[in-house]
């Protein structure tokens, strides 16, 4: 007989949780097993039809019955929780089981890898990080038919990717790639939304500099990548204000290995049908998506400092996409600076290293990028009159009004691929 930790498991009906719901939670059923989780779920599960219940309960779920059922391992002793997971896995067409907690013993994960379908979310975790991870088990099987008021609103008339990426280590490729999609954002409006992907899963900073939480959780697609739809990567995006959202993934040295090709397309397919403009951060080394993303881009830019091992390290990186997928790279100079004295090369100077023009330069303005890095936000937010902002402000006029909409949504990076 389990040891019951708390007193308030026992069935209750199944409710609608209140507020706005979550489209791809609609009609879901979700099983509560430990009575903290109807409180710990109400805002991450809104819109899912849940019911509270105990051990005996969990044992007897069926996938006919419950879409998801979620376990608070904390709540109850290792050997109870343990039958229970036993039974649930003997019985067969079990749903899929989601373990949070901050004591998950070993021999309770090796029973819950019984299961066809689940996943463990170690406490403490935040509420995005809860619903990502309960969409990322939903999206395994099929949502039931949505009524016809919640239809998905239609996709922007003409999306465009703009890819950014570094031609060395702190270049200050992803300080530009958050305040190009800042300002993008704030010139858009809220009719017209943007979103910015950070595509360095093993150490991507984007989140940090906007002080978010990462939430992006791709390696559970892998092999089901046709699962993802506009409401999954809902439950990715981290909001950075009302009309930029970011996604971004949880740093993991062996993410590359974990998350595959078909997936990241699928997440870049997805994205361009829903946003106005979809900004990359993309990693300095090749990937095996990487030229289906470049090739996808309306814009490409590569983000050099001025030394000459950047400027050449940019002047390389360049050619190399253009032999690859006939692109035409913008190579933008960051943090320039007056130079009275010093070793530091003029603009002239490194467009010779460069060996063509330069597209734009950043001005350097260390005061300005530190606060904002350290307080969490564009710098926009945080110094709104810096150089910085200035400067990329007129880059980004320039390149929004200086060419037409791509033809087709994203270019079509999936089909491409193919």
């Amino acid at each position: 007989m389990a040891r019951k930790l708390d007193d308030s498991t026992n069935a209750l009906p199944a409710q609608a949780i209140a507020g706005p719901a979550n489209p791809g939670l609609a009609g879901r059923r979700v099983l509560l097993v430990g009575g903290r989780l109807a409180e710990t779920a109400a805002g991450p599960l809104k819109g899912a039809a849940t019911e509270s219940a105990g051990l005996d309960r969990m044992g007897q779920a069926r996938a006919d019955r419950y879409d998801l059922v979620l376990v608070d391992a904390d709540a109850w002793d290792a050997p109870g929780l343990g039958a229970a997971l036993q039974d649930l896995a003997a019985a067969g067409a079990a749903p899929p089981v989601l373990l949070t907690g901050e004591r998950l013993p070993t021999s309770i994960v090796r029973n819950l890898m019984r299961l066809e379908r689940s996943d463990v979310l170690e406490a403490p975790f935040g509420p995005d990080q809860l619903a990502a991870a309960a969409l990322a088990l939903l999206a395994l099987r099929p949502a039931p038919a949505a009524p016809a008021e919640s239809a998905p609103a239609a996709a922007p008339a003409a999306a465009r990717c703009w890819s950014i990426t570094g031609a060395v280590g702190g270049a200050g490729a992803t300080m530009l790639a958050v305040e190009i999609a800042s300002a993008l954002a704030a010139r858009e409006g809220e009719d017209r939304r943007v979103c910015l992907i950070d595509l360095n899963f093993a150490d991507g900073a984007a989140a940090a500099y906007l002080g978010l939480t990462p939430t992006m959780r791709l390696a559970d697609f892998n092999g089901q990548a046709e699962r993802i739809d506009a409401d999954v990567l809902q439950a990715f995006a981290a909001q950075a204000s009302k009309t930029l959202d970011l996604f971004a993934a949880p740093r993991d040295p062996a993410a590359f290995e974990h998350v595959s090709r078909e997936t990241v397309l699928r997440v870049l397919e997805v994205a361009c049908e829903r946003y106005a403009y979809v900004v990359l951060d993309l990693p300095r080394h090749r990937r095996p998506w990487t030229l289906e993303a470049l090739a996808g881009s309306d814009e490409v830019l590569v983000v050099s400092e001025l030394t000459v091992p950047a400027l050449i390290a940019a002047r390389c990186l360049a050619e190399e996409m253009e032999a690859a997928v006939e692109a035409r790279p913008r190579i933008i100079l960051n943090r320039l600076a007056t130079r009275m004295f010093g070793p530091s090369p003029s603009m002239s100077e490194a467009e010779r290293a460069l060996e063509r023009k330069a597209d734009a330069g950043i001005s350097s303005d260390w005061e300005a990028a530190a606060t904002a890095a350290n307080l969490g936000g564009s710098i926009a937010h945080h110094r709104p009159k810096s150089k910085i902002v200035r400067d990329v402000a007129q880059l980004v006029e320039r390149l929004a009004e200086g060419a037409a909409p791509a033809p087709t949504v994203g270019r079509g990076l999936v089909k491409r691929a193919a």
